[in-house]
């Protein structure tokens, strides 16, 4: 039998871990924290997306259209709260319409149900929603990926799952690869590193030199007092030259709204509020000369926010281009987000998963939205590799 540690105790680990079992590996899981799930995967607006953002063939659009049908298809089988809804993402002006077009475009190449509608056909959505059309995405839905981390842990019953367990030093030894932990050291013949916002340093720490440097982005959430605003999930236009999405608003399973996230350069690799701060961190951006490319290309977009942060005003504006009735009156602080997102030298964000491969060993060292969606596939990916 043969013997297989993964780094990282996410949603992507436990799945990873999990199909490796399936096919008869005795697994060991090192998470460094003291529950499951505790960043990424329990931080994040539980959207199982559809696929149709993502560039035909990618990675990530491939396992985005499959993880869709097979996480549902997982939370049916375990008994995890899921619920196909359905999103509309909204033209909010006539100069967005050919962004709306192309967004339809690519969601038929990935294969997404999806279909353009008439802005009276969106209100038949969403009462509360102004736009000039839309493209109403059916595969949609919402998870609670806490859950399907709880689901995975059982399915693992009987191998070796290591909470407070960080991974301090690794090396090659003969045959073997050995992780010395707190508790010791853990023995085994591949090493799978799914360590999401310390993934670059684990790699690193297995002696590798990965060129993408994990860049992490606070994303804050609010939640909406009127939750009779939004139905369901209302997403704007993205705006293909900039990094991330835009702040949208999505109904969760409990009923409650939220609100976000918008995207800050974190000041701690797992900070999820201004004051926390790390020297070590912050350095280790400071010091990479790809922050410095993207802060000069998107300077004004930091800038807005920056100020989108500190504003509950003007985060309310964002989010009233999308349903004029929200004010700031209706937001509530909720927990917000860490993402961990790889950058490269030149100062581009990574745009597809990046796993790399080396002797014994597998990195997953770029694997943001929409990993949790595509978890399933993802691990299917890596055992193939191993």
């Amino acid at each position: 039998m043969r013997s297989v540690v993964v780094i990282g105790g996410g949603i992507v680990g436990l799945a990873v871990a999990a199909e490796l079992a399936s096919r008869g590996d005795r697994v060991t899981v090192l998470e460094k924290e003291h529950r499951w799930g505790a960043h990424q995967t329990g931080h994040n607006s539980n959207v199982v997306h559809a696929g149709l953002y993502y560039k035909p063939g990618s990675l990530k659009a491939r396992m985005s259209v499959a993880g869709n049908a097979s996480m549902i298809a997982f939370a049916h089988e375990h008994g995890v709260p899921v619920e196909v809804c359905g999103k509309l993402v909204v033209a909010t002006s006539a100069d967005e319409l050919p962004r709306l077009h192309a967004l339809a475009s690519r969601a038929e190449a990935n294969g997404v149900p999806a279909k353009l509608i008439s802005a009276e056909e969106a209100l038949d959505h969403e009462p509360e929603v102004a736009c000039v059309a839309a493209l109403r995405v059916e595969s949609t839905g919402i998870i609670d990926y806490s859950a399907v981390c709880a689901a995975l842990v059982r399915s693992l019953d009987g191998h070796d799952l290591r909470l407070g367990s960080p991974a301090l030093a690794i090396r090659t030894a003969g045959a073997k690869v050995e992780v010395a932990t707190p508790q010791g050291v853990v023995r085994g013949d591949v090493l799978v590193n799914c360590a999401g916002l310390q993934s670059d340093r684990i790699a690193r720490l297995a002696g590798l030199s990965p060129a993408a440097r994990i860049v992490p982005f606070r994303g804050e959430y609010y939640e909406l007092r009127r939750t009779s605003l939004v139905r369901g999930l209302i997403y704007p236009v993205p705006d293909p030259t900039l990094p991330f999405l835009g702040v949208h608003l999505t109904r969760m399973l409990d009923g409650s709204v939220h609100c976000g996230p918008n995207a800050v350069l974190a000041l701690r690799r797992e900070g999820y509020r201004w004051s926390d701060f790390s020297p070590r961190d912050v350095l280790d951006v400071a010091r990479f000369p790809g922050t410095w490319k993207l802060a000069r290309r998107f300077a004004r977009t930091g800038l807005d926010e920056v100020l989108r942060s500190l504003s509950r005003r003007r985060f309310a504006e964002s989010l009233a281009r999308l349903v004029p009735a929200v004010t700031e009156h209706d937001l509530v602080r909720a927990e917000s987000g860490v993402r961990a997102q790889a950058m490269l030298p030149d100062g581009s964000l990574v745009d597809d998963f990046l796993i790399e491969s080396a002797p014994r060993q597998v990195h997953v060292l770029n694997a943001p939205s929409p990993a949790a969606t595509s978890a399933l596939e993802i691990a299917r990916h890596i055992a193939s590799l191993t």
